[in-house]
């Protein structure tokens, strides 16, 4: 791998790639090689997608659920928990594509398709203080998710619905139901893996901007929220967590993001309404929690989204 232009630990990342189930860094690497036949991502990643990205993440990550479907007789989910912005609606594409080639299936879903419809989303939604449509914990139909991962995870057979953030002018909605087969499922999202956690005074301040009255007692709310999605949460055999240096990063990937999506579909999140979600981002869920995820693997990246960790959480 010395070619790559790669800036994490290989120490650490080669016992990431052992656990997976490879004798060594180079058996694994001599593999991956074989099959660079079948490793185009240019249909889905536009621009040059990096090394790091390639073989830290995207690699690692096919490579267990490849030792998944090769060595267990159940049904596994893996989770990827990644703010908004960071690149795992594409990474999700390519995973999909490239199992394909391995001969076997993965279907990636989103904990955001399993978003309330909208009317029971308006009373989910009612007087948040960042005047938010969605995104929070709370905003969700968890008991459907969890009957739809448990389903699957019994007869193989996955239904569930899909979410399309650009309907109703950018309020989003369910546009259809989505029916597969899947060999392995990868379910991704924000807030995924996370769990309630303690709220301290010292919590109050979020990036020099007090927290609000009104911020600080919904924030209670959403820490009880997130109880209901614990029993989805113990149904995903491994999360990998794709955390940046600093949480602020995620706002100009967010931004970003909304950019790209007006452009193509001509409606997203703009000025007030991306400020207020932006903010809701930042604040609903103390960032602390986030340190507590339950991760097999973690994999930092910087404000360029450079990835300058691979390796096992613990």
């Amino acid at each position: 791998m010395n070619d790559l232009d790669i800036n994490f630990s290989l120490v650490k990342f080669e016992k990431l790639i052992i656990d997976i189930g490879w004798e060594s860094l180079e058996d694994w690497f001599n593999f991956w090689y074989k099959h660079k036949n079948i490793l185009s991502i240019d249909q889905y990643w536009n621009n040059n997608v990096k090394d790091d990205w390639i073989w830290g993440l995207a690699l690692p990550l096919i490579s267990q659920a490849y030792k998944f479907q090769n060595n267990f007789s159940t049904r596994k989910i893996i989770g990827i928990s990644a703010l908004p912005g960071t690149g795992k609606t594409t990474l999700g594409k390519w995973l999909e594509a490239i199992s394909l080639k391995l001969n076997f299936k993965i279907a990636v879903i989103s904990i955001d398709d399993f978003y309330l419809p909208s009317d029971e989303m308006k009373l989910a939604i009612k007087n948040n203080p960042w005047n938010v449509s969605r995104g929070f914990p709370g905003s969700h139909s968890v008991k459907l998710m969890h009957e739809k991962l448990s389903n699957w995870k019994i007869s193989g057979e996955l239904n569930v619905p899909v979410f399309d953030k650009s309907l109703r002018n950018g309020l989003g909605d369910r546009s259809h139901w989505r029916s597969d087969k899947p060999d392995l499922l990868i379910i991704e999202g924000w807030f995924l893996g996370v769990e309630p956690c303690s709220i301290s005074i010292n919590d109050q301040y979020i990036s020099h901007s007090e927290l609000s009255i009104q911020e600080s007692s919904y924030r209670i709310k959403i820490q009880n929220n997130l109880n209901t999605y614990l029993d989805v949460w113990s149904l995903i055999d491994n999360i990998w967590h794709l955390k940046p240096l600093k949480f602020e990063y995620m706002n100009i990937w967010k931004s970003n993001q909304e950019k790209e999506m007006f452009l193509q579909k001509g409606n997203a999140l703009q000025d007030e309404k991306l400020s207020n979600f932006l903010r809701m981002l930042n604040v609903s869920i103390p960032q602390k929690c986030f340190d507590d995820i339950n991760s097999y693997a973690l994999l930092l990246i910087d404000q360029e989204r450079n990835l300058v960790e691979s390796g096992l959480s613990i």
